[in-house]
């Protein structure tokens, strides 16, 4: 049990004061983004209905429900808040394949309601601990088809919950232990492009507030849960991994700082092949839909199990293009950017995006994970017999190649200025200005009101 006492014990003790300036920088840069994903993705497809859902089942008015204004049980704000911030895939990532922030920084401030408020440090110090702690577990996990952001984000959203609502030592072993328990989701719901792909966001940040209240009164769980014979590791890591990529240099170290953010609105596992096809068709003028002949991706085999199936319209149109490469590429072919409106069903279904993917094939190739998972090879071949080559070996966005403040910022506005319903613009400023400077808000709740639509 040394691994979890550590990290229990890491989650349990850190300050504010111990994180470097990266990591606060980088916590407030995931808030922002969460935000703007969220603003962006109230009315996006099932949000609306699981927001009445939510209503619909009432109870204790514990936390509010960002946007719509209601407020409900803790534990059913962070659910539908998880969702909406999921709806238009553009919220944060890490590898291997896991979303943090959406279910993290729904849960922090539906908890920071519960406990009648925290300070900005002290919500900074919850997100950046509970993400770190998650990160690490996430880094030596062998998924293989389970869904990285329901196995394992959950217990950074338990462990920002745990820390906000004042867990103590034991407690907080045991909500991690309790998460552990809830634990699940699976890969099948993106490749079907199915709206579960949000449902299973919202059950991590759901779960994590669950975990902590049910912790908090006492309720335990495995204290082995990482170790032991049937935990954690032996589920998801095959029994094999690196004692010290879990826990070593803790508060030194942060896996954290590995975090991306998205450069175009579809799956990260996408983003490669949109930014080959876009900086292929900026740089040759002949690179046009009716004067390709064909496009060849080879991309790693962990990208083609989600990504490189062969499109297909299925119930839930922007789902199905936002997991696929070859729709994602047509897109870039034909309106030679990426952006939200390009994912809305009128777009999808435009007969010249299906003539475009008749001409693109994606492929398979191990060779590419000896240069990065998101590691892309594109060949392009004009109707008059030109070739055009791109090779990308890191996508845009990941680490080492970070997003500057400034995409970050204008990634934000593109949200807020994509939402059906807006916020007066008086309020995302105040907002953007409370995010810029967190560390110093005395009650993390003053970000709640602006975060409602105005009645």
């Amino acid at each position: 049990m040394e691994i979890e006492k550590q990290l229990v014990d890491y989650i349990s003790r850190a300050r504010y004061e111990d994180l470097p300036v990266e990591i606060t920088d980088l916590t407030k840069n995931f808030f922002l983004n969460i935000l703007g994903s969220t603003i962006a993705g109230a009315l996006m497809e099932g949000s609306e209905t699981l927001a009445n859902q939510v209503m619909d089942w009432n109870g204790k008015k514990e936390a509010t429900i960002l946007l719509y204004g209601s407020r409900v049980p803790a534990h059913n704000a962070a659910f539908i808040k998880s969702y909406m911030a999921r709806a238009l895939d553009v919220d944060d990532g890490i590898r291997p394949g896991m979303h943090v922030g959406a279910a993290t920084v729904p849960a922090a401030l539906a908890a920071s309601e519960l406990a009648a408020g925290c300070t900005g440090r002290d919500i900074i110090t919850a997100v950046a601990v509970g993400a770190e702690v998650a990160d690490r577990i996430n880094l030596v996990s062998k998924y293989d088809g389970f869904d990285p952001t329901g196995v394992c984000s959950i217990f950074a959203a338990s462990a920002a919950a745990g820390r906000i609502l004042g867990l103590n030592f034991d407690q907080m072993w045991h909500a991690l232990a309790i998460a552990f328990n809830k634990s699940g989701g699976s890969f099948q719901s993106n490749r079907e492009g199915a709206l579960s792909v949000r449902l299973i966001q919202g059950f991590a940040a759901q779960g994590g507030i669950i975990s902590s209240q049910l912790a908090g009164k006492g309720f335990t769980g495995p204290k082995d849960f990482l170790q032991g014979v049937y935990g954690y590791f032996h589920l998801f890591a095959r029994d094999k991994y690196d004692a010290q990529a879990v826990v070593g240099e803790l508060g030194k170290r942060f896996e954290f700082s590995k975090t991306m953010f998205k450069k175009y609105p579809s799956c990260g596992s996408t983003i490669a092949s949109t930014e080959a096809i876009l900086d292929l068709v900026n740089e040759h003028a002949d690179i046009t839909p009716d004067n390709i002949s064909h496009v060849h991706i080879k991309v790693t085999p962990y990208t083609y199990k989600i990504v490189g199936s062969p499109f297909q319209i299925g119930d839930n149109p922007r789902v199905n293009a936002q997991f696929n490469i070859q729709y994602c590429v047509a897109n870039a072919i034909l309106r030679k950017s990426s952006k939200l409106a390009h994912f809305e069903e009128p777009q999808i279904k435009e007969p010249e995006i299906m003539q475009i993917i008749k001409k693109i094939e994606v492929e398979a190739d191990p060779d590419l994970d000896k240069r990065d998972e998101t590691a892309v090879e594109m060949r392009v071949i004009t109707s008059d017999g030109k070739e055009y080559h791109k090779n990308i070996d890191i996508a845009a966005g990941f680490p080492p190649r970070h997003l500057t403040s400034e995409e970050l910022l204008e990634r934000f506005w593109s949200c807020v200025d994509y939402a059906q319903k807006p916020l007066e613009r008086k309020n995302v400023d105040k907002i953007v200005s409370l995010v810029r400077r967190l560390e110093d808000v005395r009650d993390i709740r003053s970000l709640i009101p602006l975060l409602v639509w105005p009645k």
